[in-house]
């Protein structure tokens, strides 16, 4: 099965983001050269009432770059009904890129594409690749997955969405202390790093209530999910690869952006 066919999206909303994102180069005189859907609908377990969490990589011309004091290098639009858009200026993604940001690394591994200038995003994917980093990612990911468990998950009555938002984070851990590269965005792909059947069909049921309850739905905690999730927290974290890489690849390839599209 195509990846964009587990993710199913309708013309009319495609079309919408589209929209969205021609107005916002019309409007701020720039050039989007990748957007995708992050968050729920992209990770493979959106609820109906899902938002459409739209993120994009976009050039300002050159003239933004010749100020004294830095300008903003993000571009926000507030939340309209279930439609949420906002990206990064190229420069501030090279910048993130070079820490081997997870969340950009996600947004490159969308399978839910809305627009990109296929060469640059290349480019850009293979940049993504080579200044991989497994201990920055792995730390962004336990982290992560600690927070929300201790925030979110200590109470006799759970939201169904925050195990997942556990979940996920662990598995990537887990993706990455098996030495599989970078940890795909889908959870599905993520789940090919359990072979418990019984913990298997414990998610498998849980992901069938959330998708069909709605993002608010609360319901009894489960002893198996939080077994798991306690024992993934607690495990040794292994001696992984750290990358060296040349940021004079990510000056070039920004000047070269920069200049193609101005």
């Amino acid at each position: 099965m195509h990846r964009e066919e587990r993710h199913p999206l309708s013309d009319a909303m495609r079309a919408r983001v589209v929209q969205a994102l021609d107005k916002i180069e019309h409007e701020r005189n720039v050039k989007v050269l990748y957007a995708c859907e992050s968050g729920s609908r992209a990770w493979g377990f959106a609820s109906t009432d899902s938002d459409y969490d739209v993120r994009f990589v976009y050039v300002e011309k050159p003239d933004w770059f010749m100020q004294v004091d830095a300008p903003r290098d993000v571009i926000e639009r507030p939340l309209d009904d279930e439609l949420d858009v906002s990206g990064w200026e190229l420069s501030k993604t090279l910048g993130l890129l070079r820490k081997s940001n997870p969340t950009l690394l996600e947004w490159l591994d969308s399978p839910l594409v809305y627009r990109q200038e296929t060469e640059a995003a290349a480019q850009l994917r293979a940049l993504a690749e080579a200044f991989y980093s497994p201990p920055a990612a792995r730390n962004h990911y336990l982290s992560m997955a600690r927070k929300t468990f201790r925030g979110h998950l200590q109470g006799e009555t759970v939201r169904f969405k925050k195990y997942f938002y556990v979940l996920r984070p662990l598995l990537a851990v887990r993706w990455i202390d098996l030495g599989l590269g970078r940890p795909p965005m889908t959870f599905a792909d993520l789940l090919s790093t359990v072979n418990d059947a019984q913990l298997l069909d414990e998610v498998a049921t849980l992901l069938t209530l959330k998708r069909n309850a709605g993002e608010a739905a609360y319901g009894p905690r489960r002893p198996a999910l939080h077994a798991f999730i306690q024992a993934e927290l607690e495990r040794e974290v292994p001696v992984l690869p750290r990358t060296r890489e040349d940021s004079q690849r990510l000056d070039r390839y920004l000047r070269d952006t920069v200049k193609r599209f101005a």
